[in-house]
């Protein structure tokens, strides 16, 4: 009886052995699985912060060297020429970046960057543009003759320093009236979402193409006098520059057709307009 009850005791004894080395197995087991996903993530982490690192320096570089090519000629602000430095290198690459154009991708160490400039002079900006281009820059948008005279009017009104508004026009009394009061600003435009402030303007003609015909950029009060009046005589805000206006400004200029725009396009995918006799070709 008492050898009986001896067995039993040894044989529990092992079952609990047992049981407690499957138990820590076990827990062994859920450790190693844990710690193996924590190592896996943290090595995709890594790999993700050296891949996104690696992007933006090749990013930064492609910026710097855009940046090299159209300080290179600052006396022709409409075509971008190679830059002095590593000419003979770039020459080699067939870098040769232009004003809104695609242009091609750039291998730089591992990686590519493709470059992208765009020149203001290419859109209508909205602080110094005249009646007759506010009306033109309003023409794809299919408005009533009503609809465009308060919008230009409004334009005219809230970019100038007076309180007096034009005939279709809108002063402090009409924005204070609005369920969300404001003033008219009286003042130049500082972005081109101040749009969405102006009488007329709603958020389906600013965002359904309108915000990317205008810019706001005014040349810096800094340069000289002499230079400025250089300047003026050489640009005209009441003008639009062929070689960086997009479909949509081109569009709406007074008798243009699809085809003319389709031919302009193919013109200036080997050189730039530097003629209005060019333009009749």
């Amino acid at each position: 009886m008492g050898v009986e009850i001896a067995k039993d005791l040894r044989g529990s004894e092992k079952g609990v052995a047992l049981f407690m080395v499957l138990w820590v197995l076990a827990l062994l087991s859920v450790m190693v699985g844990e710690f193996c996903y924590t190592m896996r993530t943290d090595l995709t982490m890594t790999w993700d912060f050296g891949q996104r690192t690696k992007a933006y320096y090749i990013a930064y570089a492609g910026m710097q060297r855009a940046l090299a090519q159209l300080l290179s000629d600052l006396s022709n602000p409409f075509k971008v020429k190679k830059g002095v430095e590593d000419e003979d290198e770039e020459e080699e690459a067939g870098v040769h970046f232009r004003l809104n154009y695609p242009n091609p991708e750039v291998p730089f160490g591992k990686g590519t960057f493709r470059v992208h400039i765009e020149n203001e002079s290419g859109k209508i900006n909205i602080n110094k543009a005249g009646r007759r281009l506010l009306r033109a820059m309003l023409s794809p948008f299919n408005l009533e003759d009503d609809q465009v005279s308060v919008i230009v009017d409004s334009i005219m009104d809230w970019r100038d320093k007076d309180k007096f508004h034009r005939l279709n026009g809108a002063e402090d009394d009409y924005y204070q009236s609005l369920p969300q009061p404001y003033e008219c600003k009286d003042d130049y435009f500082d972005s081109v979402e101040e749009l969405l402030l102006v009488r007329g303007i709603t958020k389906e003609i600013f965002y359904g193409g309108l915000r990317d015909m205008v810019t706001v950029y005014l040349p810096k009060k800094s340069v000289s006098r002499r230079k400025s009046k250089r300047a003026k005589r050489r640009f005209s805000y009441n003008k639009i520059n062929l070689n960086a206006a997009s479909d949509k400004v081109l569009a709406c200029l007074p008798g243009m057709t699809k085809e003319a725009i389709e031919a302009i396009k193919e013109y200036r995918k080997e050189k730039d307009f530097t003629t209005v006799a060019q333009l009749a070709q």
